[in-house]
């Protein structure tokens, strides 16, 4: 029991225990909200790496589009400046000799 006081003893009781029942949830209250924050805090983290991925994969398609798109602009230039030139006769001589030393 409380030191007596002009209230009424169960009552300054009853205060006394609500107050050590706050102070001591305290900690476990405090923890439970680090935890809320830290699991929103890991979740936004995961959220952002998988839209970096994405747009990396994006990068990555668009820049593998544009090698090809040039790649086969190159090779139909080159096809086009062969068929034009004697290119072609000599390349087939030249073939041939290889054949014929094997």
């Amino acid at each position: 029991m409380a030191i007596p006081t002009p209230a009424n003893g169960q009552i300054t009781d009853t205060v006394s225990q609500a107050n050590i029942t706050v102070l001591g949830e305290a900690p476990a209250v405090a923890l439970g909200g680090l935890f809320q924050v830290s699991a929103q805090a890991f979740g936004l983290m995961m959220q952002n790496a998988a839209n970096a991925q994405q747009q990396v994969n994006i990068t990555a398609q668009a820049a593998t589009a544009q090698g090809v798109s040039l790649l086969a602009s190159v090779a139909a230039t080159t096809s086009a400046k062969l068929a034009q030139s004697d290119v072609a006769d000599n390349m087939l001589s030249l073939l041939t000799a290889l054949k014929a030393t094997q």
